[in-house]
């Protein structure tokens, strides 16, 4: 168990610090002590220095407070340096230095496919997406989507209705719902199994979250597989990212009738399946965990 002290000091590093968040990750993993961080970093912090600037110790108080805060509204917060972080998110380059998490991700969550799509999803899609969902809890995956509306939403509600395990991963912090009409189900997946973010629980939702959600899809999933999306969809976004980490994209056959796709079904990693059982086949095939790389 990592003490209470090391999350409370990471909180202080990320909001007093210059570097980039990811960076962040890599300096804590390695020092084993994200208070040996804020040390290391305080030259960096007070370059700038502010009046009455508070020193680390007030730093980690306030910070602690604000966990304190967050625990009572039923949020977690799971740092690199807690062995509860997900194994798969730990393998990629660009993981955050925490998530918040409201219910609870378990080991076997670590055994889990993105199933993702177009927000103006079409019957066909919601269809399609519903008996890839239904055919992965049956090969025990658990499924992460972002809870967006369309076809996000037609995952997360098919692996609820078979008795799967679904993890929400969200745009915006944990105390707030994009779309709006989805706060119930937000409620339901957080009851049942886990909604998870990288922003503070109060963050809004902004043009850069969006991207920064699906790489964070794509390092908690051994696969991705993107049923129903449109030149502009975010699901080509997460579909880079994915191939960053070394992970594999499935796209269905459909997709094909795009320009973008027949582009991307070009690429090393991506394979193109027909139906729901090629698709779980192909997971199954492709997503060996010892193979996963950062």
């Amino acid at each position: 168990m990592v003490p209470f002290s090391e999350s409370a000091a990471l909180i202080a590093l990320l909001r007093t610090g210059s570097r980039p968040w990811r960076e962040y990750a890599e300096l804590v993993e390695d020092a084993g002590s994200a208070r040996a961080v804020l040390e290391q970093e305080r030259g960096r912090i007070e370059a700038s220095p502010r009046l009455f600037e508070p020193d680390d110790d007030f730093r980690i108080h306030t910070a602690a407070a604000e966990i304190a805060g967050w625990k009572a509204q039923g949020i977690r917060v799971l740092t690199v340096l807690d062995a509860e972080y997900p194994d798969n998110l730990r393998a990629v380059f660009d993981r955050p230095p925490l998530i918040f998490v409201a219910g609870s991700l378990l080991a076997r969550d670590d055994r889990s496919v993105a199933v993702i799509g177009s927000r103006e999803a079409t019957g066909r899609g919601t269809r399609s997406a519903g008996q890839i969902v239904e055919h992965l809890v049956a090969a025990g995956y658990a499924v992460v989507s972002g809870l967006a509306a369309g076809i996000d939403t037609a995952a997360h509600a098919a692996a609820l209705a078979a008795g799967g395990r679904t993890v929400a991963v969200i745009g915006t912090g944990l105390t707030r719902c994009y779309p709006p009409q989805n706060s119930a189900l937000q409620r339901r997946i957080a009851c049942e199994c886990a909604v998870v973010s990288q922003f503070w629980p109060d963050a809004a939702p902004s043009r850069r979250s969006f991207p920064m959600r699906n790489a964070l899809m794509s390092g908690l999933s051994l696969a991705t597989v993107i049923v129903e999306a449109s030149q502009t969809s975010g699901a080509r976004s997460q579909a880079r990212f994915a191939l960053a980490h070394g992970r594999p994209v499935l796209l269905i056959e459909s997709l094909l009738e795009q320009a973008w796709a027949r582009e991307l079904s070009s690429r090393p990693g991506v394979h193109v399946v027909c139906s729901a059982a090629e698709a779980v086949s192909a997971v199954q095939r492709l997503s060996d965990p010892d193979a996963l790389v950062a």
